[in-house]
C-alpha cells in the first residue's frame, strides 16, 4: 500500500477509516513512529503483537485525543494524572492508570492497568480525532519496529521494517525521537518507569514531589525490558577516555570488520571507522540516536561503539536506551 500523504485532510480520513475497519495504521507522533490499531477491538490488536513478534502479555500505549477520551479507558483518574495531563497533554508523556473493567483488555496486556497518552503531533492529533469521530475511542500505538529494535523516526523506516503492505501515514521525521517517559499513577506515590525527553526533575516539580522506586507488584510497561531499542550490530558503550585504546583493541581483533562510532570527539584510530559525530545537548541526541543506529546497520558496521553519555537528568532518556541497546 503506497504511503498515505499526513499533510492532505483526505488522506488523514483514508488513514481514519482504516483504523475504524480494524485494520493496522502506522502513523507519525511527535516522539516515534506508531503502529495501531483501534484500541476497543481486541482482534485489531492481536495483530500488532502478530506483526511485531511481540509477546501478548507486554502492554501497548493507547493513543488519545484528550482527557475525556482518556477516562473511557481508565477506572479512575488519579490526582497525579490528573496534574501532569493538565500540564503536559498534548505531549511526550504516558501515565499509567487504572483500567476500567471490559476496555481494552488486549492492549492492556491483560493486566488491570492502562498507558495512555495524548501525542503533541499535528498529523497524530488529526488522525485520532477522525478516528473519535468514527467512533474509535482510542488508538493502540506501539512503536512501528520490530520487537525489541531501533524504533523508526520517519516513515522510511517504517517501511524499512514491514514492506509495502502496511499502510504509512507519512508526517515527516519525528520532533522528539526517542519514546515518551511513563509514569505510572496507580499507587500512592508516582512512579517514572521509563524517562524520555521529559526530564524527571521538571515532572517531579510540577506533582511538588519526588518520585518512588518501582513497586515490585507494580504493572509492566512498554520499553522497559532490560534489552531494547537495539540495531542488528552489538552496541558497547565506553568513557570518553577510554573510547580509543578500546576501539584499537577491537580493530585489531576483528582487522576486516568495520566499527560505527558515535561520539563527540572522532577517536581518529585508523582502520574500517565509520563515525557519527554526537551533539553536546541531549534533546539533540535524542532527536538523531535512533537513525544514527539504523545508519550504522545500512552500512553494514559489525559493531556500534558509543561514547557513554555525560551524568546527570537532561541525559536520563538517551542513556537509558543507549544502556538497553547495549544489553544482549
Amino acid at each position: 500500500m503506497p504511503l498515505l500523504d499526513g499533510s492532505d485532510p483526505a488522506q488523514v480520513q483514508a488513514a481514519a477509516r482504516l483504523l475504524a475497519r480494524g485494520e493496522l495504521l502506522a502513523f507519525p507522533t511527535e516522539t516515534v513512529y506508531g503502529l495501531g490499531a483501534r484500541a476497543d477491538d481486541d482482534r485489531a490488536v492481536a495483530a500488532i503483537f502478530t506483526a511485531k513478534g511481540r509477546p501478548a502479555d507486554h502492554p501497548l500505549i493507547v493513543h488519545v485525543t484528550g482527557v475525556d477520551a482518556a477516562q473511557a479507558f481508565a477506572a479512575a483518574w488519579p490526582a497525579a494524572a490528573k496534574e501532569l495531563a493538565a500540564r503536559f497533554w498534548p505531549g511526550p508523556l504516558t501515565l499509567i492508570v487504572p483500567r476500567r473493567p471490559g476496555r481494552a483488555a488486549a492492549a492492556a496486556g491483560g493486566q488491570d492497568s492502562i498507558g495512555l497518552r495524548c501525542p503533541d503531533h499535528p498529523i497524530a492529533r488529526a488522525l485520532l480525532q477522525q478516528a473519535l469521530d468514527l467512533g474509535v475511542a482510542g488508538v493502540a500505538g506501539p512503536s512501528a519496529n520490530r520487537f525489541g529494535r531501533v524504533s523508526p523516526t520517519c516513515a522510511a523506516h517504517v517501511a524499512e521494517e514491514f514492506g509495502p503492505a502496511l499502510a504509512v501515514l507519512d508526517g515527516g521525521p519525528c520532533r522528539e525521537g526517542i519514546e515518551s517517559a511513563i509514569v505510572d499513577c496507580t499507587g500512592a506515590t508516582p512512579v517514572l518507569l521509563r524517562p524520555g525527553t521529559l526530564g524527571r526533575d521538571t515532572l517531579q516539580d510540577t506533582l511538588g514531589l519526588e518520585f518512588g522506586g518501582r513497586r515490585a507488584d507494580g504493572p509492566r510497561a512498554p520499553g522497559t525490558l532490560a534489552s531494547h531499542y537495539a540495531p542488528s550490530a552489538a552496541v558497547h558503550l565506553a568513557a570518553a577516555g577510554a573510547l580509543a585504546p578500546t576501539l584499537r583493541a577491537a580493530a585489531a581483533a576483528d582487522p576486516g570488520a568495520a566499527l560505527g562510532v558515535y561520539s563527540r570527539v572522532d577517536p581518529q584510530v585508523g582502520g574500517r571507522i565509520v563515525h557519527r559525530a554526537m551533539p553536546s545537548q541531549p534533546a539533540r541526541v535524542a532527536h538523531e540516536l535512533f537513525a544514527v543506529l539504523r545508519d550504522f546497520d545500512a552500512q553494514g558496521v559489525a559493531q556500534v561503539w558509543v561514547e557513554t553519555p555525560p551524568e546527570g537528568l537532561a541525559w536520563e532518556g538517551v542513556r537509558d536506551r543507549l544502556e538497553r541497546a547495549a544489553t544482549r
